[in-house]
Formats: C-alpha cells, structure tokens, sequence
C-alpha cells in the first residue's frame, strides 16, 4: 500500500492510501496528489517531502529519506507519547520496536522469515475462506473453541486450514485459531525486548479487531490503536523530513 499525508506542524490535514499494484511510481504519484487536493494544498507550497518504505525512491521532486522502523517509532510516539513498545504487523513481516520517551528506537525486533507472523496471512486466510478480509475480526469474536494448529509456517498452515474447512470447522474457530497462534508469536517477539505496559499497535493488522483483541489478551495490556493504523510511518516521515529541515536552520521542531 502506498500512502501520503499531509502536515501542518504536528496536525495531519488529510491523508490518502492506494494499493500499489506493482507501479510504486504512479501509486506514490496518486497517493500524493489525492492528499494535497484533499487539504487543500498545492505541491508547490509544501515546504519539505519526507518519504520511507520500498517505493521511497520512486517519489517525484526533492525528499528526505527515513528508515520504516525510525519512521514507525515517531509516528507512534507523536499520536501516544505514552507507548514504549510499537508492535506493528505489516503485509510482509511484523516488528516489535521498544522506543524511548522522544520517540527514538531503542530495539527492534523482526519476523520476515514466514508470512505466519505478518498481515499476508490475514490475506491468506480471507481467501481461502471466501470471506471480507474486513470481516475477520467479527467472525473470530465469535469463536468459542479456537483450532490449535499444528505449524507455523504459511505454507503448511494455509493447507491445514484448508484440511479444517473441510472437516465442517466453524470459520470463526479458523480464524480465531489464526489469530491465537499470531499472538503467541508476537508476544514471543515483544518478550525479547522487554515487555512494558505502554504498548501500541500499528500496521494493516491493526484494523483486525479479533487480532488486536487476541493480543491483549494473550499479552495481558491494553493495545492503543491509531484511528488510522496504515499512516503512522507517513506521519512519523514528514516529522522527521521537518525536524531535519529546521535542524540544518536552527529552528525548533513541531511540539518541541
């Protein structure tokens, strides 16, 4: 997914968010130009671009460049001050970053080994059930008897999960089964780098809500939640672009 916000200081006046279809010019292009239209505001006014992620570099005119994982912790940390462990479960991989007070990365953790950790599996699983991705969440609160899978790989589980549809297993048992082993795994992760009560999460799989319910309570805390969960790198990107900016002029940053 590609996606553009637009900022004044601190406040975001739009954003916008576009699949990427295998052209991240034309996807940056559009994302870019909707959110401007969007707030009003022509390309020409924008005083810095701040850009991250693999389609970065395909982004048109000037632009300061930030890592995913830098611009993920400052996002959070300018929408709640308060989180000192961003989990976020993205399409390829899931990360658990533990951040200092000021937003800054103190550790980081990834699992981009099997897509069992990430948001594809979501996709996964959506597919083979036929059903709205969107729909997940509902069905898995559903659940009174979640299936224990027997593996962790993607690859083996999405054939597993085909072997439980055709046993006459309750979608809703599937998917809360899913959502039981994706939470394990991630706790596993956030345990690596010492757990804290202030946690938040992020990422496409934040908008699961039978996921995100899974995760406190396999985790024992309770998860803050963007209103938007697929913009906070944006956001944490054009705050970085501006704090580099006033930076090199000796101006103080938004919020500062």
């Amino acid at each position: 997914m590609a996606k553009a916000v637009i900022m004044n200081g601190g406040d975001v006046l739009s954003h916008s968010i576009k699949p990427i279809s295998g052209n991240f010019t034309l996807a940056a292009g559009y994302v870019l130009d909707e959110a401007l239209e969007k707030a009003g505001v022509r390309y020409e006014q924008l005083e810095i671009i701040g850009a991250t992620g693999l389609g970065a570099s395909f982004l048109r005119g000037n632009h300061l460049d930030s890592t995913e994982v830098t611009c993920q912790s400052r996002g959070m940390n300018h929408l709640f001050p308060s989180v000192r462990i961003i989990i976020e479960i993205g399409d390829q991989s899931s990360r658990v970053i533990k951040v200092t007070e000021r937003g800054r990365v103190a550790d980081c953790i990834v699992n981009d080994r099997c897509a069992a950790g990430s948001g594809r599996i979501l996709q996964i699983i959506a597919k083979v059930l036929r059903t709205d991705i969107d729909e997940l969440g509902g069905l898995s609160s559903k659940s009174s008897r979640p299936v224990r899978f027997s593996t962790s790989c993607s690859v083996f589980l999405e054939t597993e999960i085909i072997s439980r549809v055709a046993e006459g297993t309750p979608k809703g048992d599937i998917i809360a089964g899913l959502h039981q082993a994706m939470a394990s795994k991630i706790l596993a992760m956030a345990r690596k780098v010492k757990m804290e009560e202030a946690c938040g999460v992020t990422g496409g799989g934040a908008k699961d809500a039978g996921l995100v319910k899974m995760l406190q309570e396999t985790m024992g805390v309770e998860l803050l939640v963007p209103d938007e969960p697929f913009i906070t790198a944006a956001i944490g990107s054009a705050l970085l672009a501006t704090e580099k900016q006033n930076a090199a002029v000796g101006k103080e940053s938004p919020g500062e």
